[in-house]
């Protein structure tokens, strides 16, 4: 599992809304297609945590602006995986990543990724997992496979996927994001947001471009190279 304890403006500037048509379509301002590909919605319907009935029916996340972290992320997305996600004080909401200027990474995406924030105030984790494709090879960090799981203190995850199967105890679906209080950020006004008292997610995989946290202990870390990601 990433994003400010701010939940602020990743690239410090805010993408110009486009024009939703009655049919839902989006029209893209002429004045703007010499930007070719940049993220400027003012909806998006983001799939949460797919395993879940909760999660695949009401998951309408909207962006107002950039709300990831406050450090421009590479572009280059990586697998996380948990055998066991257990959390206390859990918020979920939409953002989007900002690229630096220029990054060889934008491809068509105009230097922003959409994502689903997700907020976690105490989080462990069993078997961590984490890969990057490098390009022929994967960076591979495993933590937590002995007693000790991995633990966390305001975690907060930037995703593109998410699955696993969870269950959550006094989830609110629907809040306003300006008004999130069981976690340890929140959104801007008017932006879709869920959040609980606690979270659980059994086989947890999550495809992230940043990730951010307090602290972050990761007992019996081991890193390598391999062939294969998680």
């Amino acid at each position: 599992m990433a994003s400010s304890s701010d939940a602020t403006s990743s690239a410090g500037s805010t993408p110009e809304p486009s024009e939703v048509s009655e049919s839902g379509s989006i029209s893209e301002n002429p004045e703007g297609s010499e930007r070719r590909g940049r993220v400027r919605l003012r909806r998006a319907a983001v799939m949460a945590v797919p395993a879940t009935a909760v999660a695949a029916g009401l998951m309408i996340l909207t962006a107002q602006g950039a709300l990831g972290v406050q450090f421009a992320i590479s572009g280059m997305p990586f697998t996380v995986t948990a055998t066991n996600l257990d959390g206390e004080g859990f918020a979920q909401f939409g953002g989007l990543d900002q690229m630096a200027p220029g990054s060889p990474n934008e491809g068509d995406t105009g230097g922003q990724v959409l994502v689903v924030v997700s907020a976690i105030k105490k989080a462990t984790l069993t078997k961590l997992c984490q890969s990057v494709d490098l390009g022929g090879t994967n960076l591979l960090i495993r933590a937590g496979e002995g007693k000790t799981p991995v633990s966390a203190v305001n975690l907060t995850t930037d995703s593109t996927e998410l699955s696993g199967d969870a269950a959550f105890d006094n989830i609110e679906i629907g809040n306003d994001a300006s008004t999130l209080d069981k976690s340890h950020t929140r959104g801007p006004k008017g932006v879709f947001s869920q959040q609980a008292d606690t979270v659980h997610i059994g086989n947890l995989r999550q495809t992230n471009y940043a990730t951010t946290a307090a602290v972050f202990k990761l007992p019996g870390l081991k890193l390598s190279f391999s062939d294969k990601g998680c």
